[in-house]
């Protein structure tokens, strides 16, 4: 979420959702491989079931749904389940992650930002830190990876924008391999307490944007 606000500042409205899956998908592929030893790869093909059909009705629905509404609501989602008790996804089965990439595909095509929501799912399920954090990173690649498809399949045109990418990539995949290191020295305690605050902003900031969208819609 934080990519695509300073994108806004950067490239035109219509190019930021393609542009920001492909740096994304980027950064988590190199993740991914990083941390490839601790991927829940059973959990990865289930999620990637779901997203293909929520990445072809989402391409369907570009551009139909009000943007501002759901940058509120998806805002409440993240707040409520990151500091909500639910612990049946702990426990979430192989179904439920299939269902779960078709409804975070289906709303990535829309207005992109649905790696917190993926994220908090994830935490429940993967206690690990390391678990989660691979296993979040491989199950973003697919999902970006898809998302591309269905834009270059629908008419979008990356060339124009690959040197940006490249440079994006590049510094993404610097600051994965900081990030990665400072990941394995980190406490528990202190990851966990990081990561639901950080959150948490993100979530109030989507919520503030959406409303005040509205406000002027």
């Amino acid at each position: 979420m934080a990519l695509l606000a300073l994108m806004g500042y950067l490239v035109p409205v219509t190019a930021i959702i393609p542009l920001h899956g492909v740096v994304q998908l980027g950064s988590n592929i190199g993740r991914a491989a990083m941390l490839s030893p601790h991927v829940a790869w059973i959990c990865l093909a289930a999620f990637l079931a779901g997203a293909l059909p929520g990445a072809w009705v989402g391409g369907l629905a570009v551009g139909a749904l009000p943007e501002n509404v759901l940058k509120a609501a998806l805002g409440v989602f993240v707040l409520v389940i990151t500091w909500a008790r639910l612990p049946r996804l702990a426990a979430m089965t192989l179904p439920g992650f299939a269902v779960t990439g078709a409804i975070t595909t289906f709303l990535t095509m829309l207005f992109g930002a649905t790696g917190p929501l993926n994220a908090v799912v994830l935490s429940k399920t993967f206690p690990e830190r390391l678990r989660f954090q691979a296993t979040s990173a491989a199950i973003m690649s697919a999902q970006h990876l898809v998302k591309t498809v269905v834009f270059a399949l629908s008419g979008f045109v990356f060339a124009p924008w690959l040197p940006l990418i490249a440079a994006m990539v590049l510094t993404g995949l610097a600051g994965t391999w900081v990030g990665t290191r400072i990941l394995r020295r980190m406490p528990e305690g202190r990851f966990r307490l990081i990561f639901r605050v950080c959150l948490t902003v993100l979530a109030l900031d989507l919520v503030r944007r959406g409303v005040a969208g509205m406000a002027h819609g």
